[in-house]
């Protein structure tokens, strides 16, 4: 093997990582709550999580001070409960 050979081999691998990393990058930047973005954003996503295999999610949803509990399927969006925005966030500490 050439030193031609482990030069062209190592150009790609860099190439092909840097390709991975902007990607990502791209990805992280352009798809709304997941970056910074840039700019303050009026609504913001707390937390969600799965309720089954159909989709069906629930979502904490901080507007305005407010936190929104919503339960979100394919067709429908429905407010559960709201609560004030300035309360501390529950801790599972294991015990």
């Amino acid at each position: 093997m050439t030193f031609a050979y482990f030069l062209n081999v190592f150009l790609m691998l860099a190439l092909v990582a840097g390709m991975a990393v902007g990607t990502l990058w791209l990805m992280r930047r352009l798809q709304p709550g997941l970056g910074s973005g840039g700019r303050e954003r009026a609504i913001r996503v707390v937390d969600a999580i799965s309720m089954g295999a159909m989709g069906a999610r629930l979502v904490v949803v901080e507007f305005e001070g407010r936190r929104l509990l919503v339960g979100v399927t394919r067709g429908r969006m429905d407010l559960i409960a709201e609560g004030a925005g300035d309360f501390a966030p529950f801790i599972d500490d294991g015990a």
